[in-house]
């Protein structure tokens, strides 16, 4: 009897984290996501009253690029505090019809707002900085964006390197950089 507990535990041990659930809009919803008015001039101020970074997450239906985030990427439980500590969360729809109003002032459907900034791909994540020039749009504050999926390192890295603001930085170390000098670490062991 005790071989069978024992058994049985370590599989579940061995199961993966779960990943995110499916929305009724065919998104992946995770804890850390925010539900908003997705007016983005209060989710800026929120996100700052919380000493948070604002990262607009565009995803759409069926999308196998943004499965593989939810269910490889995000799953990691350090990006995954990463993201609950530094950053306020607001998930888009590039199809969707839900009214967004940018930071110029104008309200649009998620999808047209996708297309007013030239979004193409999901997922795309859109990293802000603590504020935005008056007449600014998301697309032309942001202070990084990331189109399209990538690993655990990568994400981790990207950020990591928002949340630093090592974009400010006059070192020379654009995210390419950052991101080999840090693959390399990783791979000589001196840093997780």
């Amino acid at each position: 009897m005790r071989h069978w507990i024992a058994t049985a535990f370590a599989v579940a041990l061995a199961w993966p984290v779960a990943a995110a659930q499916l929305g009724d809009d065919g998104l992946h919803k995770t804890p850390w996501m925010r539900d908003t008015f997705k007016d983005l001039r209060e989710d800026l101020a929120e996100a700052n009253a919380e000493g948070k970074r604002l990262v607009l997450f565009f995803e759409q239906r069926g999308c196998i690029y943004c499965t593989k985030m939810h269910e490889e990427v995000f799953p990691d439980p350090k990006l995954t505090q990463l993201i609950e500590d530094k950053f306020f969360v607001v998930q888009l729809n590039l199809h969707g019809d839900v009214d967004v109003t940018d930071f110029d002032g104008e309200t649009l459907s998620e999808k047209d707002m996708a297309r007013k900034w030239n979004l193409l791909f999901t997922p795309t994540i859109l990293f802000l900085p603590e504020s935005v020039a008056e007449g600014q749009t998301a697309q032309q504050a942001a202070v990084a964006v990331m189109p399209g999926a990538f690993g655990v390192g990568t994400t981790t890295d990207m950020f990591t390197w928002v949340a630093e603001k090592r974009y400010e930085l006059d070192n020379g170390e654009d995210f390419q950089r950052y991101h080999a000098r840090r693959i390399q670490e990783r791979s000589n062991g001196s840093t997780d």
